[in-house]
Parts: structure tokens; C-alpha cells; sequence
């Protein structure tokens, strides 16, 4: 019984932390919203994190030595390149781009 106490616990800490980290930045930068560093920040650092992932993902993902060289993970990359610069939906590119890794992960050759 003292365990499922720890458990719950332990739980709503993490869930208070992780609100806290989210809600933080509105609450302290909101009046800041008009500043030049903000609206460059705004603007440009969404692109920089993707790209960084991307990177991320092919160098860790990716079975360079197979003879497709790096397919299981360059095809869910251009599938979402592609899907997001067509349609311009996070989500769907997202969806989509993990759904076809997972397929050429489950079904190999």
C-alpha cells in the first residue's frame, strides 16, 4: 500500500515539474513578446531544432552499411520534408514520418 503512495506520488511531482517547465516561459516572457531577440528567436529556432533532430536521427538511425545505404532512415526523412512542405502540418509530417520508420523497422528487406 505504501508503494502505490510513493507511486502517486512520485507521479504528481513529475506532472507538477513538467507543467511548470512548459508554463514558464508565458509566464515570464509574455510582455517581452514584441522584442527583436524574441520575434528572431520566434522565427527561426523551430527550423534550427528540426534540423538538429533530423541530423540526430540519420546519424544514430540510419544503417549506413546495408546495401540501401541509409533507407530505413532517409525514407521517413524526405516522407516528412515532403508532407510538410506540401500540406504545412507538424502533426500529420510527424505521424506520418514515425509511422513509416516503424513500418521499415517491423518489415526489414
Amino acid at each position: 500500500m505504501a508503494e502505490s503512495y510513493y507511486l502517486a506520488a512520485f507521479i504528481a511531482v513529475a506532472a507538477l515539474a513538467t507543467f511548470a517547465t512548459r508554463v514558464t516561459p508565458f509566464l515570464f516572457l509574455s510582455r517581452h513578446s514584441d522584442h527583436p531577440l524574441m520575434k528572431h528567436l520566434g522565427k527561426y529556432l523551430p527550423a534550427a531544432v528540426m534540423a538538429l533532430l533530423v541530423t540526430i536521427f540519420l546519424a544514430r538511425a540510419a544503417d549506413w552499411s546495408a546495401p540501401a545505404f541509409g533507407a530505413n532512415a532517409l525514407i521517413p526523412s524526405a516522407l516528412v520534408a515532403i508532407l510538410h512542405l506540401w500540406q504545412r502540418n507538424a502533426l500529420l509530417s510527424i505521424i506520418a514520418g514515425t509511422a513509416s520508420y516503424m513500418l521499415i523497422q517491423q518489415f526489414p528487406g
